[in-house]
């Protein structure tokens, strides 16, 4: 674990945004688990990785397909604090997700789409006060 987030670290590490001791305080399951092969995790212990590995390249854009995909209800929560956490520091996300609360509550920008074309594009307001689209393409 630990040497999967020594491979994401862009050059030295010295300017990053992100540090260990932050990978390790977002997922307190990486520290216990940080001399562990990677190969071994559980699929959400992995999510959990990736996750961690990307943010150590200190990127601007991250896209993130799924993020909480795989994870316990209280990962997911904590994987959406850290969601807002990336905006906070400057860094951008298009974010995929089913989880409609996760990306309402980040989101300065929301995009449906249906069927390969985006039936809405709007701030996350607009879309809670769409009821077509609401009920349309986004209720079960």
């Amino acid at each position: 674990v630990h040497q999967n987030l020594m491979l994401g670290q862009k050059g030295s590490g010295k300017n990053s945004r992100w540090s260990f001791d932050d990978m390790y305080e977002m997922f307190p399951r990486l520290k216990e688990r940080q001399h562990t092969e990677a190969g071994v995790l559980s699929g959400g212990e992995q999510q959990m990785l990736t996750l961690c590995r990307t943010l150590m390249g200190d990127p601007d854009l991250i896209i993130i397909d799924e993020p909480t995909e795989g994870l316990a209800p209280k990962i997911v929560e904590l994987v959406g604090e850290y969601l807002k956490k990336l905006k906070d520091r400057g860094i951008s996300v298009l974010l995929i997700e089913q989880k409609l609360t996760i990306a309402m509550a980040i989101s300065d920008r929301t995009l449906v789409m249906g069927h390969g074309s985006i039936v809405f594009e709007g701030t996350p307001e607009a879309l809670r006060n769409d009821s077509y689209t609401r009920k349309e393409w986004l209720e079960v």
